[in-house]
């Protein structure tokens, strides 16, 4: 015979996070469905021979809040290292869009070389619209899981220090290999490797332990 249980679930944000709890509860053998969402906060699963704590565990697992219960943190877990880099991808095609844009633009457009815009100011700008395109790149991924508004809320919402530290270590390798604000085939590799490098770990540690990263 079959029973209902309700489990608090923290830490879920959009439709992204309640499907994750609901694939790792329906995962487990005598789970029969899991129906979950993240506006309300609970999971309630449908179930036959499956206990409770095996269900908690589950969604500890899977990077969330159970019941008040934060997850064990480890920097082991190979399936949070591949969700957290597939973010990080995303962030990446972002940024560069709009960093890669604005180097580009100040190289090869006469009237905005002949501004004489310092380096430092190039690369402020690129920064700053590296991170506005990632957001609206974000808005545009998370459009297809729920309504526009709320996409902005969660892309607006996503870490401003995974954004930062990525176009910062785009812009030092940029320097460091040109000498400036310059775009080269050969040096556009190195960028993105440090871009996506640089955060990685961090983008980890935030979807382990508090799972907050949605896509």
């Amino acid at each position: 015979m079959s029973e209902t249980s309700t489990i608090a679930v923290g830490g879920m944000t959009c439709t992204g996070c309640s499907g994750h709890v609901r694939d790792s509860l329906e995962a487990l053998d005598g789970v029969l469905s899991a129906d979950v969402s993240h506006e309300t906060g609970l999971a309630v699963v449908s179930h036959s021979g499956t206990g409770r704590e095996a269900m908690l565990s589950a969604i500890t697992m899977a990077g969330y809040v159970a019941e008040g219960e934060l997850p064990e943190f480890d920097w082991g877990d190979r399936a949070v290292w591949k969700q957290s880099a597939h973010n990080t991808k995303w962030c990446l095609v972002g940024c560069s869009i709009g960093d890669f844009g604005t180097i580009a633009a100040f190289q090869f457009i006469p009237y905005l070389d002949a501004l004489g815009w310092s380096t430092m100011s190039i690369m402020l700008l690129a920064m700053f619209n590296g991170i506005m395109t990632s957001i609206a790149l974000e808005t545009f991924i998370l459009s297809a899981q729920m309504a526009l508004k709320e996409a902005f809320r969660v892309a607006i919402g996503m870490s401003l220090i995974s954004m930062i530290s990525m176009e910062a270590a785009m812009n030092i390798v940029d320097v460091v290999l040109t000498g400036g604000a310059k775009l080269t085939l050969w040096v556009i590799v190195p960028m993105l490797v440090a871009g996506f490098l640089t955060p990685w770990p961090y983008n980890y540690w935030r979807l382990k332990k508090y799972g907050v990263a949605c896509h």
